[in-house]
């Protein structure tokens, strides 16, 4: 696979379940939004979130050039997989085209290092 490393750094959001979305949430050019019945999760870009905001921040996005076909099978398989090995968490986005990857910045050398050795390409 090939990934490409977003510039921006992200932050991951929770909020209540019935919670209005957030219209700052909506500034960048990436964001993610998942509603569940336990709660209504945002990704986006650090810089627009208010402190006070429940968030983990210092995520950086590595995208999978895409788009790939629905047939595939065991893409981000191959891409976590060597980095549960080596220690490193992420937390997957899908979307109709092709999967993103958000690993922390403070271990984002490391995790490229490792997709790298796993055959992966990182720009």
């Amino acid at each position: 696979m090939q990934l490409n490393l977003l510039p921006e750094t992200f932050a991951i959001c929770r909020f209540a379940p019935g919670a209005a979305l957030p219209a700052w949430a909506l500034a960048g050019d990436f964001f993610a939004i998942t509603r569940t019945a336990d709660e209504l999760s945002v990704v986006c870009t650090q810089g627009l979130v208010p402190a006070e905001t429940v968030a983990s921040r210092d995520w950086r996005c590595l995208k999978v050039a895409g788009p790939l076909d629905f047939s595939l099978t065991g893409v981000l398989a191959s891409l976590a997989g060597p980095l549960a090995d080596a220690g490193i968490s992420i937390f997957a986005i899908s979307t109709y085209d092709t999967d993103y990857l958000l690993v922390k910045t403070d271990k984002l050398e490391a995790a490229v290092a490792v997709l790298r050795a796993a055959g992966h390409g990182v720009d």
